[in-house]
C-alpha cells in the first residue's frame, strides 16, 4: 500500500504583502513548497498539492507531482477533502504548505508511529518557546484526549506546552469518513482539519502525538517568519557542512543555499555568499566577502577575497581568483591564475595561463555574447583588453596595456598600443611657463600717479 501526502497550498499568504504566492518565498534559495516537497519525497510514495484557483506558479513548482483545485477556500478540512480521490489506500497524512521546515525524518517517525497498531490517528506536537495561542494537546494514558484551542483553555490547560502542529496521519478510508463528516459549524463558517481529532476520539479510537523540534514546526506568514526560518535553516545546513568537514571561520557570517555541495577539507573565511549551484572541490580555500553562484570550484583551488564567480563558471584544479575579480561562463584550466581587478566572461583559458590586473573580456557588443579563447601557458599583460571573439596561442604573450582585437598565434608577442614618445626637458619647460604665468596675474599694478 501506498503513503501519500496531501499538502495544502490553497493559502493567499496576505500577511507576506507579496505579489509572489507565499508557499514560493524561498529559504536557502529554495521555495518553501519545494523544501516540504523534499522531505515528502523522501519519505512518501505519492505526493498532491492542493492549491486555489488562478496559482499556476505555484503547480508549475510542484510538479511533477499531482495538483489538485479547491475552488472556494473554504478551510482545510475542505481542502484536504479535495484531494480524496487521490488517498489511495494506505496511509494518508495533510501537511500545510506554510510549514515547510518539517525533516523526512520526522514524517517517517510519523508514519511508523501511526503504523504501529495501536492508534488510528496520528499528530505532530511540539514545545515552542513561547506556546501562545497556539492549540494544546491534551494527553491521558500516552495517548491524545483532546486538543484544546487557547480561547477555550483553562489556565491549568493553557500551562501545558505541548502544542498542536496540525498535522495528521490516518488510514485513507479513515481520513475520508473524518474529513466528510466535519461540519462549518465555527464563526468563520469553515470546514477546520482539526475537527478530525475529535471525531476520532468520538469513535474512541486512539490519537497518537509525535513530537518534533520546534524548529521544525514554525510557521511561515510573514517576512519576519521567513526571516526566521532562514535563520534555522542556515544553522542546519552550516552544522552539516563542518559535519561533513568543511572548516567555517566564522559560521554565522556564512550563507549557504540548500543544494550548496562541499567535499572535505575545504575552509570557508568570513562573509562569504554561495548563490544557487555551487560545487566546491576538497582542498579548497574560499576567501573573506566572495560571492559563488552557479560554478564548480575544483581541487586546491584559492578564491578571493572580494571575488565573484557567476554561473557557468569553471575553476578546475589548482587556480587562483583573487581579489576584485569576476568570472562569468568561463573555464580556468589547471593552474590558471587571475590574482587582480579583472573580468572574464564568455572565455576558456588553458593551463598554467596567468592573466595580469586589469585584463578584461569584451564579450558583449550590445546584442551578442561572444567567446575569448586563451591557450595554456599563455602570459597576458595588466590593462589588457581582449575583444571578442578572440583567441590566444599557447605559449603567447600580450603586452601590457594592449587592446587585441585579432587572433594572436601561438608563441608569439602581441603588442597593441600607441607608439611613446619622448620629448627631452618638456616637463621643465611646461611647470617654468606655468609658474610665469601665475607670477604674472598676482603681480600689482605699478602707481601711474
Amino acid at each position: 500500500m501506498q503513503a501519500t501526502a496531501i499538502l495544502l497550498a490553497a493559502g493567499l499568504g496576505t500577511r507576506m504583502k507579496s505579489a509572489l504566492p507565499k508557499t514560493l518565498h524561498k529559504i536557502a534559495g529554495r521555495s518553501m513548497l519545494r523544501h516540504l516537497i523534499a522531505s515528502c519525497e523522501a519519505t512518501f510514495d505519492r505526493v498532491v498539492v492542493v492549491l486555489g484557483p488562478d496559482m499556476e506558479q505555484v503547480a508549475k513548482e510542484a510538479a511533477p507531482h499531482t495538483c489538485v483545485i479547491q475552488h472556494e477556500r473554504l478551510g482545510t478540512g475542505h481542502a484536504a477533502l479535495q484531494a480524496a480521490e487521490h488517498f489511495g489506500s494506505g496511509e494518508v497524512a495533510v501537511l500545510y504548505a506554510d510549514n515547510p521546515l518539517i525533516r523526512a525524518e520526522t514524517l517517517q517517525r510519523l508514519l511508523e508511529r501511526r503504523g504501529a497498531g495501536d492508534a488510528g490517528l496520528a499528530l505532530l506536537a511540539f514545545r515552542p518557546a513561547d506556546p501562545g495561542r497556539y492549540g494544546r494537546v491534551i494527553m491521558r494514558d500516552a495517548h491524545v484526549e483532546r486538543i484544546v484551542e487557547w480561547a477555550d483553555a483553562t489556565g491549568s490547560e493553557r500551562a501545558i506546552d505541548l502544542c498542536n502542529a496540525g498535522v495528521l496521519c490516518a488510514d485513507a478510508a479513515d481520513m475520508t469518513r473524518w474529513l466528510m463528516a466535519v461540519h462549518a459549524d465555527n464563526t468563520k463558517g469553515e470546514y477546520y482539519l482539526t475537527d478530525v481529532v475529535e471525531m476520532a476520539r468520538v469513535e474512541q479510537v486512539r490519537v497518537a502525538a509525535v513530537e518534533a523540534p520546534a524548529a521544525e514546526l514554525m510557521g511561515v506568514n510573514s517576512r519576519v517568519e521567513l526571516a526566521a526560518a532562514e535563520a534555522v535553516v542556515q544553522g542546519w545546513l552550516r552544522h552539516a557542512a563542518m559535519e561533513a568537514g568543511v572548516t567555517m571561520i566564522d559560521p554565522s557570517s556564512v550563507f549557504l543555499r540548500a543544494d550548496t555541495a562541499f567535499e572535505p577539507d575545504v575552509t570557508i573565511e568570513p562573509n562569504v555568499v554561495f548563490g544557487d549551484g555551487v560545487t566546491v572541490a576538497r582542498g579548497a580555500l574560499i576567501r573573506a566577502f566572495s560571492h559563488l553562484d552557479g560554478c564548480t570550484v575544483g581541487t586546491d583551488c584559492i578564491v578571493g577575497p572580494y571575488a565573484r564567480l557567476r554561473p557557468g563558471t569553471v575553476l578546475e584544479r589548482d587556480v587562483h581568483v583573487g581579489n576584485f575579480v569576476e568570472v562569468k561562463a568561463t573555464t580556468l584550466g589547471i593552474g590558471v591564475k587571475a590574482n587582480h581587478l579583472t573580468y572574464l566572461g564568455d572565455a576558456s583559458v588553458g593551463a598554467g595561463t596567468n592573466i595580469g590586473a586589469g585584463t578584461i573580456t569584451c564579450n558583449y557588443d550590445g546584442y551578442d555574447k561572444h567567446r575569448t579563447t586563451i591557450g595554456a601557458g599563455a602570459f597576458i599583460g595588466s590593462d589588457v583588453a581582449l575583444v571578442a571573439p578572440v583567441s590566444v596561442g599557447d605559449g603567447a604573450i600580450v603586452g601590457a596595456g594592449s587592446v587585441i582585437t585579432e587572433d594572436v598565434e601561438p608563441d608569439s608577442l602581441a603588442l597593441a598600443r600607441g607608439r611613446q614618445t619622448r620629448k627631452s626637458n618638456w616637463a621643465a619647460e611646461f611647470r617654468a611657463a606655468k609658474d610665469h604665468a601665475a607670477r604674472q596675474r598676482t603681480a600689482k599694478p605699478k602707481d601711474r600717479s
